[in-house]
């Protein structure tokens, strides 16, 4: 019988690993899988700000819990996808959100710095997806796997943003995901990507206050930054089975930006 709208959406039953889950965008998405009856393990590297972010989520009724690792550390990747499973069973939702940035002209970047953006943001994405699969997901051939590129993926920067490590790694992630999709389509497990526009986040604060909230809301089409609703719906369309025939896709949620600007 087909299933009516509520019941493709249920993520009852499911268990979620969100990374760089504390705060932003990673809660955000955390409290949207929750709601839809997941239940939640939040990963980041501040256990204050886990346990303040898993409590916010308890409150909204949902069963939330947490580890702190750092997704640029094999040891904490490999410890971190054993402990979920040990504690919560098996993981049916990945997240990859985990992730920094670093502003300095392309010319005089430094190396190190480089090498930080491009370890958590893609090769953490890797050894994490890799962990996950072959401890939970390819034998049971199902599971969801979503990573967080963003539209600096897409193309290049204005003259004033100088982040092209950022801009580098998420080109890579947006490529990861296609490549990913196709190799693990046959054992049931999706792989796509989010590309968030600018959002009031902790990390984007910095360049938002450089170039002005209101100039940047005035180049996207609705004329507005991204929100605390903003990538609810997509991330649980991505998660549940109402998107069980999409795979090796990616989105943008960025108001528009996107459409005129970029690929």
């Amino acid at each position: 019988m087909t299933r009516t709208i509520q019941q493709l959406f249920d993520l009852t039953g499911k268990t979620a690993l969100v990374t760089g889950g504390s705060r932003g965008l990673g809660l955000q998405m955390a409290h949207a899988l929750g709601e839809a009856g997941a239940k939640i393990m939040l990963s980041s590297r501040k256990a204050d700000d886990l346990e303040q972010a898993a409590a916010e989520l308890q409150a909204a009724g949902i069963d939330a819990r947490w580890i702190a690792a750092d997704c640029a550390k094999d040891a904490d990747i490999t410890r971190l996808a054993d402990e979920t499973l040990q504690r919560m069973g098996d993981v049916d939702i990945l997240v990859n959100n985990a992730g920094a940035s670093w502003g300095a002209p392309a010319e005089d970047h430094p190396v190190a710095a480089w090498d930080k953006v491009m370890n958590l943001n893609v090769r953490g994405y890797f050894l994490l997806s890799q962990a996950i699969a072959k401890k939970s997901m390819i034998a049971r051939r199902s599971g969801r796997i979503i990573n967080i590129a963003s539209i600096a993926g897409l193309g290049g920067n204005p003259v004033e943003m100088k982040t092209i490590a950022y801009n580098t790694s998420k080109g890579a992630v947006i490529n990861f995901t296609r490549a990913l999709a196709g190799e693990w389509g046959p054992y049931g497990i999706n792989v796509n990507a989010i590309c968030p526009g600018f959002f009031k986040t902790k990390m984007a604060m910095g360049l938002i206050e450089t170039l002005g909230e209101d100039k940047m809301a005035a180049h996207a089409p609705l004329r507005r930054l991204g929100d605390d609703e903003d990538l609810k719906g997509l991330s649980l369309l991505l998660a549940s089975d109402a998107g069980k025939h999409i795979t090796g896709q990616w989105m943008a949620v960025d108001g528009g930006v996107s459409a005129i600007v970029a690929g």
